[in-house]
């Protein structure tokens, strides 16, 4: 065991643990969500230590021995070592300050280590006079979390793609098959099935490119602003040279705020990106409601579209497959957007030069990051690319219904054409029937009509080019 001392006292900690007396701490204090911080987040903040530790090495404000010492240390922890003594939980007071001394004091006992000292021997390298040299959690942390969330956002940003694709390969796949397309949920006029595909991929296609731009919203950091964004008690060329090297580690286009104040207190980025995650999970809620009531029944309901089963639906009812993917994204959806409003209220209550709750920020964003992304796989390969059409159902259900009426209306006019569906509902009998049994067209003009692309595409059914 090891003594270790700060500002209220002394504790005794375990000669195991690289973290130290502020972590310990903050473990202690902030037993809330089971959850410790993010690992991209683990791994932006230590890439933010490796930044400053070179850059202070560079302008020659940090011993090089010791300086080595901690990068050699931040690249063991990049690399996936350690990860285990960042214990401090996601949701803590402080603006991340825990965070950051996690940080810390687990790079400062492992540089101790290698330069041949003993752990808590903080006379060899001091989480605070070195490893945190040039800096404060004001900075360091809103960087890191940026950072954190450029990376989760490419991921999601490319499973957004592969939606996409597999949502036009289905377009293509059903692009003949003809459906009754409904409006309020009532039968109205006759789609291709295709095209609901389709329509869905081009809502995708916008989810993708509002994700591409959210990126470009985080690329601007406070690092080198220190505590208010001030730049207090960092020297001028730290400051001017920092943003460099991290955005070298990185390979993300990051730029210094012109006004680093500005970055420090004001968290409105992250309420813009995450109401951009909200808007493409509304659309991914919207296209799994759509397609669990095309696939719903399969015998009493529309039964158009068969999902691919992956479980038994039921303790009680034999037979029963639910629909459980597009459900578990249905549930992911309310999650994220409920994720934007604890984002939106945790923004609008900082104070005056520094916003305290960029924690549960950044843990509601990570998480609603971290759902899209593995919601996003899962419903692409386990159920889009599965879905087959019940080519047979659908031509039932649009030759027995009066979906086609609509296309008779600019040949007998809207009075006739309401006649005969009223005719249609009453009797039982299909629209073809109707027309032909009473001779209101003929049968070469009404295959014309009904003729499916026709039916579908811009135009005038049964007129030459359409008009």
């Amino acid at each position: 065991m090891r003594i270790e001392h700060d500002l209220l006292g002394e504790r005794e900690l375990s000669d195991e643990c690289y973290y130290g007396i502020h972590t310990l701490r903050a473990k202690e204090n902030f037993d809330l969500s089971g959850r410790s911080i993010h690992p991209k987040l683990v791994e932006a903040l230590v890439t933010v230590k490796k930044a400053c530790a070179i850059t202070n090495c560079e302008i020659g404000r940090l011993d090089k021995k010791i300086g080595e010492a901690i990068i050699k240390a931040c690249d063991e922890i990049i690399e996936g070592k350690y990860r285990d003594q960042f214990v401090v939980d996601a949701m803590q007071g402080g603006a991340g300050t825990s965070a950051n001394m996690n940080a810390n004091e687990v790079i400062a006992n492992r540089a101790i280590e290698l330069l041949g000292g003993k752990r808590g021997d903080y006379t060899v390298v001091h989480p605070l006079d070195h490893v945190n040299m040039s800096q404060s959690t004001n900075d360091v942390f809103p960087t890191a979390v940026r950072i954190a969330a450029i990376k989760l956002l490419k991921s999601v940003s490319e499973l957004f793609a592969k939606l996409q694709n597999a949502l036009q390969e289905k377009e293509e796949e059903f692009a003949d098959v003809l459906k009754v397309g409904r409006t309020q949920l009532q039968d109205a006029v006759p789609v291709m099935l295709g095209q609901e595909f389709g329509a869905w991929a081009q809502a995708v296609s916008r989810d993708r490119w509002r994700l591409y731009k959210a990126e470009e919203r985080l690329r601007q950091v406070n690092l080198g602003g220190t505590a208010a964004g001030t730049g207090i008690n960092a020297p001028k060329k730290y400051i001017f040279m920092v943003v460099d090297k991290l955005r070298e580690l990185t390979g993300i286009g990051l730029a210094r705020a012109e006004y680093m104040m500005d970055p420090t207190q004001n968290a409105d980025v992250f309420v813009e990106v995450s109401s951009l995650l909200k808007t493409s999970a509304v659309n991914l809620s919207k296209i799994a409601s759509d397609l669990r009531l095309l696939a719903s029944g399969p015998k009493a309901g529309f039964g158009e579209i068969i999902l691919p089963a992956v479980q038994a639906g039921s303790s009680i009812m034999p037979g029963k497959v639910n629909p459980v993917i597009p459900e578990a994204v249905n549930q992911i959806a309310f999650r994220i957007i409920g994720n934007d409003t604890v984002i939106a209220i945790a923004a609008q209550s900082g104070q005056l030069e520094l916003n305290p709750f960029l924690p549960v920020i950044a843990d509601s964003l990570f998480e609603t990051l971290d759902l899209l992304r593995k919601g996003l796989e899962i419903f692409t390969n386990n159920c889009i690319k599965r879905i087959k059409a019940d080519e047979k159902r659908c031509k039932e259900l649009v030759e027995n219904s009066f979906t086609l009426c609509t296309a008779l209306i600019p040949h007998i006019g809207y009075d006739k054409a309401s006649e005969v569906s009223k005719k249609c509902l009453k009797s039982g009998r299909n629209l073809r029937e109707v027309v032909l049994e009473e001779g209101i067209l003929d049968e070469e003009s009404l295959n014309s009509i009904l003729n499916p692309i026709n039916l579908t595409r811009p135009g005038v059914p049964g007129k030459k080019g359409g008009n």
